[in-house]
C-alpha cells in the first residue's frame, strides 16, 4: 500500500527503510532499544524472527509499535493532567486542565497515571521477549519529532511521536456497544455519539497557556473551551482502548505458539479493562453547546446522556448482547469488532484517521513512519497460525 506523499515505492524499498535502524537488534537496555542498524542492513530483506514463527514474530513486532504510539499519547496527558512521579515522569501538571478532567470523574488523574504505566511496560515486556528469542525488536524514537504542547505544566522541548492537537475523535463505539443488532464484523455501521469530535480538529490538551483560561470570576474552574477539551480527552481515552481491545482478540487467532497467544490474551484483558473505565468516564462529559475553539473557529457540542434513549444512554457501559458470528444465533456480549481479517491495519487506519500522524508528512514528503508501520501491520495481518 503506498501512502500519499510516499518516499518509497513499495514494500521491498519499505523493507530497506526498515534495515536502516528502525527495527532494532536484540540486545535490549533499561528502557533502550539499542541495535546496530548496519549489520542489520546485510542480514535481507526479512526481519529476523529467532526461534519465534515468522507470523508471531510479526504480530508482536506489531503489538509493540502500537504500545509505543499509545505511550507516547499518554505520556503527554499524564504530564499535564496525571500524576507525575518515578513511576511515570515527565512534565509537572497543569491545575485548570486537571481539573477540568476531574468533571468526569474526581480520579482521572490517577487512572491517567495508570494507564500511562501500562502501555510503557507493554511495549517493554514485548520488545524483551523478542530479543529473548533472539527476534528484532522495535524502535520508533527516531519518529520522535513532532512539537508537544507548549502550555506550563507539559515537557516544552520533547519531541512527541503523536499529534494530540488535530485530532477527528470517532465516537461511534460509544453507540456500537450498546446495539442489540448490529456487529461491525457483520459489516454494520453506527453513528457517532458526539458527532461535532468527528467534524475538523480538536484538541485534546491544552496548546499553549491561551488555553489554559478559567471561567470569568471563578478562577479555580476551567474556561467552557478548556471543558470542552478535557471531554475531547475523555473520548478520546476510550477510542484509543477500545481499538487496543479489539486489537489483541483479533491479532491472537493468528498466534501460533501458546505462549505468545497467552501474551496476547494476558495484555489484551488490561485493554478491555481500561476500556471499560474510559467507557465510564466519557459518560460524565459536561454538557457544552457549540463551544468556539478561538484558534481554529471549529465548533464542538457534547450532548448531555443523562435522559438519552438506549442507544447513547450513559451507564450501558457494559456490552449490550449482539449478534455473532451468523446473525441467526441468539444475542451475545462481546467484544466487539473480533474479526482478524485485517486487523493490524485497520488499527492503523483508526490511528491515521483519528490525526495522530499529522505532522509525519511535512510539504508532500513522508518522513517514513507511515511506511514502517504500514510494513510492520502488513505482516502482522499475514500472519497465520501454520508459519
Amino acid at each position: 500500500m503506498k501512502q500519499n506523499g510516499s518516499v518509497f515505492s513499495g514494500r521491498k524499498d519499505r523493507r530497506s527503510f526498515l534495515k536502516t535502524g528502525m527495527i532494532a537488534g536484540t540486545a535490549l537496555g533499561a528502557g533502550v532499544f539499542v541495535g546496530s542498524a548496519p549489520a542489520l542492513a546485510q542480514e535481507g530483506p526479512e526481519e529476523k524472527s529467532g526461534s519465534l514463527t515468522k507470523g508471531d514474530a510479526a504480530i508482536l513486532r506489531w503489538l509493540a509499535a502500537a504500545e509505543i504510539i499509545e505511550t507516547d499519547l499518554w505520556q503527554q496527558y499524564n504530564e499535564l493532567g496525571g500524576i507525575q512521579d518515578s513511576e511515570v515522569p515527565g512534565g509537572s501538571g497543569s491545575a485548570l486542565y486537571t481539573t477540568a478532567l476531574k468533571v468526569l470523574d474526581s480520579d482521572m488523574d490517577q487512572y491517567i497515571h495508570d494507564n500511562t504505566e501500562d502501555e510503557l511496560t507493554h511495549e517493554q515486556f514485548i520488545n524483551a521477549y523478542l530479543a529473548s528469542k533472539g527476534a528484532d525488536i522495535v524502535d520508533l524514537s527516531g519518529f520522535a519529532h513532532l512539537k508537544g504542547s507548549q502550555a506550563t505544566g507539559a515537557d516544552k522541548t520533547r519531541g512527541r511521536l503523536t499529534n494530540l492537537m488535530q485530532l477527528t475523535v470517532d465516537t461511534s463505539w460509544w453507540t456500537r456497544y450498546r446495539s442489540r443488532t448490529k456487529n461491525p464484523d457483520l459489516g454494520d455501521t453506527f453513528p457517532n455519539a458526539v458527532p461535532s469530535l468527528a467534524k475538523g480538529k480538536h484538541t485534546a490538551i491544552p496548546r499553549d497557556d491561551d488555553d489554559v483560561t478559567s471561567q470569568k470570576g471563578h478562577p479555580d474552574l476551567p474556561s467552557d473551551f478548556l471543558q470542552a477539551i478535557a471531554n475531547t480527552a475523555g473520548f478520546h481515552f476510550a477510542f484509543i482502548e477500545q481499538g487496543g481491545t479489539s486489537l489483541y482478540a483479533g491479532l491472537a487467532q493468528r498466534a501460533r505458539s501458546p505462549e505468545v497467544l497467552r501474551i496476547l490474551l494476558s495484555i489484551g484483558g488490561t485493554e478491555i479493562a481500561h476500556f471499560q473505565t474510559w467507557h465510564d468516564k466519557a459518560g460524565n462529559a459536561a454538557p457544552l453547546k457549540d463551544v468556539k475553539d478561538p484558534d481554529t473557529g471549529v465548533l464542538v457540542t457534547f450532548p448531555d446522556f443523562s435522559n438519552s434513549g438506549e442507544d447513547l444512554k450513559k451507564n450501558l457501559i457494559m456490552p449490550e448482547p449482539t449478534k455473532f458470528l451468523k446473525r441467526t444465533f441468539p444475542a451475545c456480549s462481546i467484544i466487539r469488532p473480533t474479526e482478524t481479517r485485517g486487523a493490524a491495519m485497520g488499527a492503523l487506519k483508526s490511528f491515521t484517521d483519528d490525526g495522530l500522524f499529522i505532522g509525519h508528512v511535512l510539504h508532500g514528503k513522508s518522513d517514513g513512519l507511515m511506511e514502517l508501520l504500514t510494513d510492520l501491520a502488513e505482516d502482522a495481518d499475514e500472519a497465520a497460525r501454520g508459519f
